[in-house]
């Protein structure tokens, strides 16, 4: 078997490495695409030798583009390696541009998709990422889902319960990696010679860095926030962008408020590490802050991560100035609290992911499932019904007594369960397709 791994930016990169380095033990054969959509020397050629990465076989260079411009030109180049290297699967991670251009060309050419974390849904289409991870998951063939809720999504939409693989999320396989890099190697720290508990800060989205209103309201309650030292690496958007509304001085001139310059990946993951709270408006910091035990705010009104909030680690407070300050002092003076959501339950697993999809590829390749091929039964029709099952036998006895059958969903009550193999499905309704 010969994979094809396609990443393009820095979060792609951290979350496929687990899987990589396990490629590379297990001696399976492999290929990597850098699209490179981060093209400086951070993001490329020194980001690889920090997290102890073999180079990228290709480097498109993509740069940076309009979404459309960027799209169309990783897609014609991902589809000229892919018809040079003729892999039999092609993986691609999360939802960035690079996500949905490897997936389209990949299966325009009828080559398997493996989507790692697909099934995520902030159902918020305003969102370039929510169009792509949709276009990536309507281009797979296999889906490895961090929680029964991702897996849930695809198959309310239609997705074959077989194809999709609750693994865990690989951010906990790479956090447990990457720290132990971070705290061999990173002087951060001493560094930043910063005194008590920190919070740390980051925000990028355009709805908040580029909204005048909602930047303020944040800003204005991080400047409140006296009694705690924010550690704020400030990204380049977001610089910009506080030059050009008036706020870099106020925030340099807030003596508990630490703006740094863009902060590297070990150096970052060490500083969460240490932290007391983060705030943030990114997707994959909500996962590492459940991951390391850090109480997480989130400056957002939706996520696509809900299992942090419904876990208890992760808070969603929007933009809303009173809401961020009395939420930071709450869980800050109440003991219980902040320890029930240090101690929230990891919903992403327990650092086995990479093994875990790498043993589903296997399986896919022995059972021959890695080739694209219209199916026998496309002219046989398809029905659909409801059935209730009084007797005790799973999904996979069901399925092997009814061939021709295939569970979608099953209902207890009204709770809506995904149907996995091992679900005992007495007393239980199931949606039916039959062929």
């Amino acid at each position: 078997m010969k994979i094809a791994f396609i990443i393009g930016t820095r979060p792609e990169i951290i979350k496929m490495a687990p899987i990589i380095d396990l490629t590379q033990k297990w001696g399976l054969e492999y290929v990597l695409i850098h699209t490179g959509q981060h093209y400086d020397h951070e993001m490329s050629q020194k980001f690889f030798l920090d997290l102890k990465l073999e180079k990228p076989h290709y480097n498109i260079g993509v740069g940076s583009n309009s979404h459309g411009k960027q799209t169309a030109q990783m897609i014609e180049e991902i589809e000229k390696v892919l018809t040079h290297e003729k892999p039999d699967v092609v993986m691609v991670q999360g939802d960035t541009n690079a996500v949905l251009a490897g997936a389209v060309a990949a299966s325009k050419l009828n080559l398997a998709v493996g989507h790692v974390e697909a099934g995520l849904r902030s159902f918020d289409r305003t969102m370039p990422e929510e169009i792509n991870r949709k276009i990536a998951d309507c281009c797979s063939s296999m889906y490895f889902v961090p929680t029964e809720e991702s897996a849930l999504n695809l198959a309310m939409e239609s997705v074959d319960p077989h194809e999709i693989f609750i693994t865990g999320n690989t951010v906990v396989d790479a956090c447990m990696r990457h720290l132990k890099i971070a705290e061999e190697n990173s002087n951060l720290l001493s560094e930043l010679d910063v005194d008590g508990d920190i919070l740390t800060l980051t925000m990028h989205r355009a709805e908040n860095v580029d909204d005048p209103e909602r930047l303020k309201n944040i800003l204005d309650a991080i400047m409140e926030l006296e009694d705690i030292t924010v550690v704020f690496p400030v990204h380049p958007r977001t610089l910009k962008t506080l030059e050009n509304f008036g706020y870099l001085d106020r925030l340099k001139n807030s003596a508990h408020i630490n703006l740094t310059k863009p902060i590297g990946y070990l150096d970052f993951l060490l500083l969460l590490s240490r932290s007391k709270f983060v705030m943030t408006d990114s997707g994959g910091l909500q996962e590492e802050a459940i991951t390391l035990n850090v109480p997480c705010i989130t400056l957002r009104y939706n996520t696509e991560r809900p299992e942090t909030v419904t876990a208890g680690g992760n808070i969603l407070v929007g933009s809303d100035k009173t809401k961020i300050i009395e939420t930071i002092k709450r869980i800050s003076s109440d003991n219980e609290l902040y320890k029930k959501m240090q101690d929230a339950e990891n919903p992403y697993g327990d650092g086995s992911s990479s093994e875990k999809i790498l043993n589903a590829l296997l399986k896919f390749e022995k059972e021959e499932k890695l080739h694209i091929n219209s199916p026998d039964n496309i002219m046989k029709g398809l029905s659909r019904s409801i059935l209730t099952i009084d007797n005790n036998i799973t999904v996979e006895e069901y399925e092997a007594l009814n061939t021709s059958s295939r569970i979608q969903l099953v209902f207890q009550r009204e709770k809506i369960i995904f149907p996995s193999p091992e679900l005992n499905l007495k007393h239980k309704k199931i949606l039916l397709n039959k062929y």
